[in-house]
């Protein structure tokens, strides 16, 4: 351990002991990948420190304001969205947004007073920490991806520290800000090797066949779901092999009546509620590559077909499956070859046992299992005695 990290050490433990409490702002969100995170971190704050007082801010209507309050933290929203090339009703009120949400972010941070400001990306984390920038509160980014969003690329030029988990991200960032923590997953994500039974019977699956865990997250993915229904014929000729298909919320009635969802060897579900018990019997996932996947795959070291989604920002899932493939860590199919490839690669992967394992294991190299421990670290270090 070097002498930065003694006394970063040194200051964290001084900060804990005493009486004063601290207050942590963490900003933005917009989708899971963003605010899971974000909760991840601040549940590791409340572990090293339990009287640190936490306020996220998030725009409206967007999934943090649901899932932030059910993790136990409250939450202030700000009337912000994203800026679209096409000219819409909305682009002509990004100005009058942007306003609103830059007076109301002054009175969040000027009020509550933190002593840091957290963003993890998205629209909300701009004008908060714009503020907290203006009022001299040290600020701290979370970029996720491997391509950096356009939100924290403006930011980083008078952020503190950029906590990042993925090499190379000195394209977008000042050097000596870049720390490489890893993205923060959920706890329950590990040791997963003890759930693979109590997962299969949660799933009534047979102990002696492979499986699959095809994924597009929690509302669906249109092309993976066309690529299952392309995929009868081959499953059919497959009965050894077993697949769990969350369609998601908007695509399941319409993808449970197609043919391959009424093959006995298929299981197709709208939303999985032990999201640890698939990834635990899962031989081969299929998934698209968002930061947040991508991060539990590496923590669970398991053999995965990346398919990018092209409907992303700056198309960064692609950067993100990228980054893995070229480590021999995942195999990427392209979001227009699902119905070819996407179950016949996933197959291959099956049926080559050395190619399974060295996926498995060059995967599991890039897992980063203490991040939201090392992220909450850096946030506390930048706390002013």
């Amino acid at each position: 351990m070097d002498a930065l990290m003694v006394k970063k050490q040194i200051k964290i433990k001084k900060l804990n002991s005493q009486t004063g409490k601290y207050k942590i702002i963490i900003s933005g969100g917009g989708t899971g990948g963003h605010v899971f995170p974000a909760i991840a971190i601040a549940n590791e704050l409340k572990k090293i420190n339990e009287s640190i007082e936490i306020l996220f801010v998030g725009a409206k209507g967007k999934i943090e304001m649901e899932k932030v309050p059910k993790a136990g933290y409250p939450i202030k929203g700000l009337w912000i969205s994203g800026f679209h090339r096409k000219l819409t009703l909305r682009n002509l009120l990004f100005p009058l947004k942007l306003l609103v949400s830059l007076v109301k972010s002054f009175w969040i941070v000027n009020t509550f007073k933190p002593n840091v400001v957290v963003g993890v990306g998205g629209f909300a984390s701009g004008p908060v920490l714009q503020m907290a920038n203006m009022l001299g509160i040290p600020t701290l980014l979370q970029e996720q991806n491997s391509y950096a969003g356009v939100t924290n690329k403006l930011l980083s030029k008078k952020a503190d520290k950029i906590c990042v988990a993925y090499d190379k991200m000195e394209r977008y960032f000042p050097s000596n800000k870049i720390i490489l923590t890893g993205n923060p997953v959920r706890q329950d994500l590990k040791d997963l090797n003890k759930k693979r039974e109590e997962a299969l019977e949660y799933f009534c699956f047979s102990k002696e066949k492979k499986t699959i865990f095809l994924t597009g997250g929690s509302l669906g993915a249109r092309s993976l779901n066309d690529g299952m229904a392309a995929s009868f014929e081959i499953l059919k000729k497959h009965p050894e092999i077993q697949v769990l298909w969350q369609a998601g919320k908007l695509y399941i009635d319409e993808f449970s009546k197609s043919e391959t969802a009424q093959l006995p060897n298929v299981k197709v579900v709208a939303f999985i509620d032990r999201m640890d018990f698939a990834y635990a019997m899962a031989d081969v996932m299929i998934t698209r590559a968002g930061a947040s996947t991508v991060s539990e795959l590496c923590i669970t070291g398991r053999a995965a077909i990346l398919v990018p989604s092209p409907n992303v920002a700056e198309d960064h899932q692609t950067q993100n499956a990228l980054a893995l493939a070229e480590k021999d860590a995942a195999i990427l199919v392209k979001d227009g070859e699902v119905n070819e490839k996407m179950i016949a690669t996933a197959l291959s992967v099956l049926e080559n046992e050395t190619l399974k394992n060295q996926l498995e294991k060059n995967i599991l190299k890039l897992a980063k299992p203490d991040a939201s421990r090392i992220i909450a670290e850096e946030v506390l270090s930048l706390v002013k005695g």
